[in-house]
């Protein structure tokens, strides 16, 4: 069954704006694209977008979203499909596979008798999850809300940077609640919680979330954090108690064991503690209880900190205090609105407004603030750090976002690359390591994925002009983490073209950043250590293969290019074969020169499914290929790159569910879209180079930051624009003729118009360089 969601206006809360943008962009962003878990449609275990509905502020430490399963791979905690919603959570993860983590401060309103679990949404175990109106659900930038109809109890969220609120309209019940489960985390269970009734309406705590409770990987993502709280409820605490159920010691408690029925059992019996007003323990619950008439409204305001619970206060206090729900609500619209007008486009389908401003809203919810706002964050060693000039973020999805994320960013908010990288330098310092991780998590160095994607998202900074860190420092970290992860003596990695291609071109990046900097025999050095990937090319096949450690490829099997994993790193060898970035003339030439190569390439778009779903070939739902559709531009057939990425936008992307063909993956699904349907998008970042494509709409304008370039904003036009015309027939840069399938950097962010003329057949003679 496929949901088609319309897009929620909250036309009430226009806000005023500079009349050089457009004025109220978030009305066209709809949270529950991509929001689902299934397997079943995306047709692979990595399941759809993963993307949560909740409400949220840009790059927030808090996401208020509806939480509808634990336990499995359900990394946002909410799937559409689902029937039943088992509590709020005020910390979410977006679009992430392996697990992952979060789904902090569980909140639940009740009635009736208290339970202590949320039991399962067959029904097998009975417990506090209640059914919702799916009529009822809506979601917009700021604000979510669903009918409860197992209580009649309406539950809506907004959030500020740092906090958040619920609020719930109860009907007449002796016996209504607010309960909480401190244990319950995204991929298994917070290990130890504390909780603390402080007056008369405010709680305060801690949940700290070690390995050994899962969560990031299930535990083998190393996440460990400890989130702190500070809640106020506006109905006061006249009657309250606490659960904690006794956890033995031997017990697991990953993602998998907290939903076991010999886990929720024990947890069913905890006792109810009342005569005490704090408690720490394994898994331990609060809830407080009041009557309620018809339709009265009761509010829960929650500061959040990863710092200390004096820090959680300060949050609340200087955020949501003072302030209602509407005014939390009209503040997030307006942040919103300001983020998004970074960006505007006109023409297109109010179908593709929605798809392109909702994809712009997932690319501004990671690298989060994790900075309190007293400037305090906590540091890789574990020890508190003042404001020191930046603001710490987190959640760096590497290898993922330095394809389309980070190269997007660099155009529209500088400022925040600028935060990432001083984030990257600190925990590089901080945890003694001195090199960089790949996917980081909360200080964690999980280790996810492979390469070492850090060093192109500075280098591709560097050359761009964003340079507000200790350069310095930032190289030596960067020589450090080549000479620690790469292609080693050897040159190629053993039985892995993946790994083998992305660390030579890791390597390349540094090669630009030593030459930038002056270091000529590093340059020099890292620039031999690019050409690694000829390492693994086989002439006898004309094609990647992998390698033994004494030099002899493998076996060849039969279809061997798309055999799933052979060789690679969820990809095949005809996918990750594309991946070399950085020398594509050299690439060419292997595998038999631009005829040849743009047969096969030709061959890898139509081979795969018209729904661009999970397959063998043109595999859009994953990133190993996302810069492939520009390689045509290299080929001298650039009305290729504009037909495929037209037709990308048009089957990967939808307003619906499942309008994300892949995990959304931390905003690199999206800003792939963002970019490519502005007409524009990397083919090697670490280069300054930008491709030329198909623009969906008939105008873009890119605002950019005046605190680091000099334009005011960059705009594409396009003439005689359709879904039919999607062909580049001229073009011109600031009003001259302008023949290059390219722009740089510098042309960009110089300001200026680049007017492109369409029409329906390819012109074979735009775009190309004449020798």
């Amino acid at each position: 069954m496929r949901y088609i969601i319309s897009v929620i206006v909250a036309s009430f809360l226009l806000v005023s704006c500079s009349n050089e943008r457009l004025a109220n962009p978030s009305q066209y962003v709809n949270p529950f694209i991509g929001a689902s878990t299934s397997t079943g449609l995306a047709g692979t275990y990595h399941g759809m977008g993963k993307t949560f509905p909740g409400a949220t502020t840009p790059y927030g430490m808090v996401q208020v979203s509806p939480q509808t399963i634990t336990g499995g791979d359900n990394s946002s905690g909410y799937s559409y499909e689902h029937k039943t919603i088992e509590g709020f959570a005020f910390t979410q993860m977006s679009g992430v596979g392996w697990y992952g983590d979060l789904g902090n401060f569980l909140t639940m309103p009740t009635t009736g008798k208290l339970q202590l679990i949320a039991g399962r949404e067959d029904g097998s175990i009975q417990g506090y999850r209640s059914l919702y109106d799916k009529s009822s659900e809506e979601a917009s930038a700021g604000y979510y809300c669903a009918t409860l109809t197992d209580y009649n109890i309406k539950a809506e969220a907004t959030a500020a940077s740092h906090s958040g609120i619920l609020r719930f309209t109860y009907p007449a019940n002796s016996q209504s609640r607010i309960q909480i489960d401190l244990a319950r985390r995204v991929g298994g269970t917070s290990t130890t919680q504390y909780i603390q009734v402080k007056d008369k309406h405010a709680i305060r705590g801690w949940m700290k979330c070690t390995p050994e409770g899962g969560g990031w990987g299930n535990g083998d993502g190393k996440a460990d954090y400890t989130v702190y709280f500070y809640a106020v409820f506006s109905k006061p605490l006249n009657h309250y108690g606490f659960w904690n159920a006794e956890i033995p010691d031997d017990w697991n408690r990953k993602k998998d064991d907290v939903v076991s029925d010999s886990y929720l059992q024990q947890v069913s019996q905890a006792p109810i503690i009342k005569d005490v007003n704090e408690i720490e323990g394994k898994h331990i619950g609060f809830f407080t209880e009041f009557a309620t008439e018809a339709n009265e409204e009761v509010t829960m305001k929650v500061g959040i900190s990863f710092v200390d619970m004096v820090g959680a206060e300060n949050n609340y206090k200087q955020e949501i205090a003072a302030k209602d729900f509407d005014e939390i609500r009209q503040e997030a619209v307006e942040n919103w609105n300001n983020e998004l007008s970074r960006m505007e486009a006109k023409g297109g389908s109010e179908e593709e407004k929605t798809v392109f401003y909702t994809a712009l809203y997932h690319t501004m919810i990671d690298p989060r603030i994790v900075t309190d706002v007293d400037g305090r964050y906590v540091g890789g060693d574990g020890k508190v750090y003042e404001k020191e000039g930046f603001t710490k973020r987190s959640i760096f999805s590497g290898w993922d976002v330095f394809r389309s994320q980070f190269p997007l960013q660099t155009l529209i908010n500088p400022k925040m690359v600028n935060d990432e990288i001083n984030s990257l330098i600190s925990l590089a310092e901080q945890s003694g390591y001195e090199y960089y991780e790949r996917w980081e998590f909360l200080n964690s160095y999980s280790g996810c994925m492979i390469g070492n994607p850090a060093l192109s998202v500075l280098t591709d900074a560097y050359l761009k002009g964003i340079r507000g860190y200790d350069v310095n420092k930032a190289y030596k970290y960067a020589r450090n983490t080549a000479n620690k992860f790469g292609n080693g003596e050897r040159g190629y990695i053993v039985l892995n073209v993946s790994e083998t291609l992305e660390y030579a071109y890791f390597d390349w990046c540094l090669s630009q950043l030593a030459t930038a900097l002056g270091h000529k025999e590093d340059a020099s050095h890292y620039m031999l250590r690019g050409q690694n990937y000829r390492n693994t090319f086989d002439p006898e096949v004309g094609w990647f293969r992998p390698r033994h450690a004494d030099g002899v490829y493998d076996l060849w099997p039969e279809n061997a290019r798309t055999i799933e994993s052979y060789g690679c790193v969820e990809s095949n060898l005809y996918q990750q074969g594309w991946f070399v970035p950085h020398d594509i003339p050299g690439m060419i030439e292997l595998m038999g020169g631009k005829e040849k190569t743009l047969n096969d390439l030709s061959s890898f778009f139509e081979k795969a499914p018209e729904s661009l779903l999970w397959n063998q070939y043109y595999n859009h739902a994953n990133e190993p290929v996302h810069l492939v559709p520009f390689l045509f531009n290299h080929l001298d057939a650039p009305w290729l790159t504009q037909k495929w990425t037209r037709h990308i936008c048009d089957k990967a992307y939808r307003n619906a569910v499942e309008g994300i063909v892949g995990n959304e993956d931390v905003g690199q699904m999206s800003a792939w879209y963002v970019l490519a349907a502005s007409g524009i998008h990397p083919s090697c970042p670490g280069s300054t180079r930008y491709e030329i494509t198909s623009p969906v709409f008939n105008e873009i304008r890119i605002h950019l930051d005046p605190d680091y370039f000099k334009g005011k904003k960059f705009v594409i036009r396009t003439l005689n624009n359709s879904k039919t015309n999607r062909y580049i027939q001229k073009a011109r840069l600031n009003n001259r003729e302008y023949n290059k399938c390219y722009l740089d950097f510098k042309d960009i962010v110089a300001g200026g118009i680049l007017e492109l003329t369409m029409g329906a057949a390819p012109n074979p003679n735009w775009g190309i360089e004449k020798e």
